[in-house]
């Protein structure tokens, strides 16, 4: 039998934090590992009971992609506990276009920043537009520092990975200003009031709540919506998926594909541009 209980989830997450991953990653791989452990009440005595995990998600209503990521996230889990058991992916087809209801625009980008900046919040104007005009994840916006500013690139530790990513004069002209004004002369350069590095659910808070503000719709505006902004205007204008995945530190360019996705309603206007509809 497979044991797969308290201690072997406690190990699971101290290797996941050895590979670097970052605690909201952490956290959706022990929720959904746990839910593996809940499945097989502490042990799996073989393959076939392994096999009914992924009927057992789908009767407790849980998506395609849902399923999919929590069958990942045990798989994972197999391979580091040693086991040469896997669970098969569900076929879904993947979907090429976005609910226009999730999709921010670029108006409403630039309406979140003036937003911000009219109401004299400069730090969430700057990071705001740092996060869009970079493409990061809110994990790696810590990299951005003074000393990355001088060096115009900064170095992303993200996953296990090392990638340098380039930061356009113009942003870096923007930042210092705004480093100045604060008084950073080292290190991260959005920082809380007591000068530690900002986290997920600081940012999270304060966009949501410039969200309001700036009259964008709520479900529209989250940290990594911001990521998808970037790769998809990076791809309109040069078409280069390739490039953008290094960019964006995807290991394959599907990840990129799903990221470059454009709302239905662009899709609807790109099929009757066809005039094939007689």
């Amino acid at each position: 039998m497979l044991i797969i209980g308290e201690a072997e989830l406690g190990r699971f997450r101290a290797h996941l934090f050895e590979l670097e991953y970052s605690p909201a990653t952490v956290s959706k791989y022990l929720h959904d590992a746990r839910a593996l452990a809940a499945y097989a009440e502490g042990g799996l005595r073989d393959r076939g009971q392994l096999a009914g995990f992924r009927g057992w998600l789908e009767a407790r209503g849980y998506c395609g992609a849902s399923v999919n990521s929590m069958l990942g996230a045990a798989n994972r889990l197999l391979a580091f506990l040693g086991s040469d058991w896997r669970l098969r992916y569900l076929r879904v087809q993947r979907r090429n276009f976005l609910p226009a209801s999730r999709e921010l625009s670029q108006e409403e980008y630039v309406r979140m920043v003036r937003t911000a900046e009219r109401r004299g919040d400069r730090r969430l104007a700057m990071l705001t537009e740092t996060l869009c005009a970079l493409g990061l994840r809110v994990s790696e916006l810590k990299a951005v520092t003074v000393e990355s500013l001088e060096a115009g690139e900064a170095n992303i530790r993200n996953k296990g990975k090392l990638r340098t990513i380039l930061i356009p004069a113009a942003l870096s002209r923007k930042l210092r200003g705004y480093a100045k004004s604060r008084g950073i002369v080292s290190g991260p350069l959005f920082v809380t009031r007591t000068g530690r590095a900002m986290d997920r659910s600081n940012i999270w808070k304060m966009l949501k709540r410039l969200a309001a503000l700036a009259k964008v719709a709520g479900e529209k505006v989250f940290p990594h919506n911001l990521r998808h902004l970037f790769a998809r205007t990076h791809y309109e204008r040069f078409r280069d998926i390739v490039r953008l995945a290094d960019i964006l530190g995807h290991s394959s360019v599907e990840t990129t594909r799903i990221y470059t996705a454009r709302s239905g309603k662009e899709e609807r206007r790109q099929l009757e541009q066809l005039r094939l509809i007689l």
